[in-house]
């Protein structure tokens, strides 16, 4: 259901995070569905293919979207359960992740050109650190949960009493997730995604060469992406459990585009971090994120 639900909605929480901004800086901004008028029309495009690109520059964006899919499978949707579930699956969610910004590392590689090689070498060494903190989050809630394994017994067992026995630890993953999101996302104040100055671009200077139905893939790669962060993150901060699974979907639902909101207002109140400064951030929500670990109660191993 999730997997479903971002497919159909996360161009809507894009729009959300631009009517957002728009309104705080007393702007009128696009309207909400713009983001589905933008993919229709690149994808009405032709696209244009250099010729010192090989197969890998046209592979990255059908790749991205379909990492994103899996890795959106494996994510409840509130008290509904997710596509495709095990033990362990949070670990492949990461390895999801990292495997698609990848792809895009190497298409825009492909591409010979500096600038994307630029932006690949920043969002490659971004993305280590940003991979650790998830892991060390995601690792903090399997002990939080008493030993669930998987995403979806992690969300059926953080339920809101969770938050009176382990609120401070439970804030912690949350605040490290949140930083997780905006980084991963290319938000302010890690990245400007409507940026085309070339010594602040992370993500937008890896994809600049893509056009036509491969930039929507990878803007709508970037929706999915940013419902995917939101989605865990709602299952944390709210996890609503009620007697009726679409009461807990459509609470679900209405916490992602919360967290929208939150994201632009959050994008609204901060200025762009300098390049340097980064890394240093990252590295404090790792921190963040390993002392989640630390106090979180001991490791059930599994049977």
């Amino acid at each position: 259901m999730e997997l479903l639900l971002a497919v159909v909605l996360a161009p809507l929480l894009a729009g959300i995070v631009r009517r957002t901004k728009a309104a705080v800086a007393g702007r009128r901004g696009p309207p909400l569905l713009q983001a589905y008028r933008d993919l229709r029309k690149l994808c009405a495009k032709s696209t244009v293919y250099s010729r010192t690109t090989t197969w890998v520059f046209r592979a990255a964006p059908v790749l991205g979207v379909a990492g994103l899919l899996a890795a959106l499978a494996l994510v409840p949707a509130g008290r509904l359960p997710a596509a495709l579930s095990f033990p362990g699956d949070f670990v492949l969610l990461v390895y999801l992740l990292a495997a698609v910004r990848f792809a895009m590392a190497l298409a825009a590689l492909d591409t010979g050109a500096s600038f994307e090689g630029m932006g690949a070498s920043r969002e490659m060494a971004f993305g280590v650190l940003a991979e650790l903190a998830l892991l060390l989050a995601l690792a903090s809630l399997v002990r939080t949960s008493g030993g669930a394994w998987s995403l979806a017994e992690i969300t059926r067992s953080l339920a809101l009493g969770a938050w009176l026995d382990s609120g401070g630890l439970l804030l912690l993953v949350a605040a490290a997730l949140f930083g997780i999101l905006l980084v991963e996302n290319a938000r302010i104040p890690f990245d400007d995604p409507t940026t085309h100055l070339e010594l602040t671009m992370i993500h937008e200077a890896m994809v600049l060469d893509h056009g036509g139905p491969d930039l929507a893939a990878i803007e709508l790669a970037s929706m999915l992406k940013l419902w995917l962060f939101a989605g865990l993150l709602v299952g944390i901060v709210a996890p609503v459990h009620t007697a009726s699974a679409w009461i807990d979907l459509a609470a679900h639902t209405a916490g992602v585009f919360a967290v929208g909101i939150a994201v632009g207002l959050v994008e609204s109140a901060m200025a762009r971090l300098p390049l340097p400064r980064v890394p240093q951030i990252l590295l404090a929500l790792a921190l963040l994120a390993l002392l989640s670990v630390a106090l979180a109660p001991d490791l059930v191993l599994p049977s």
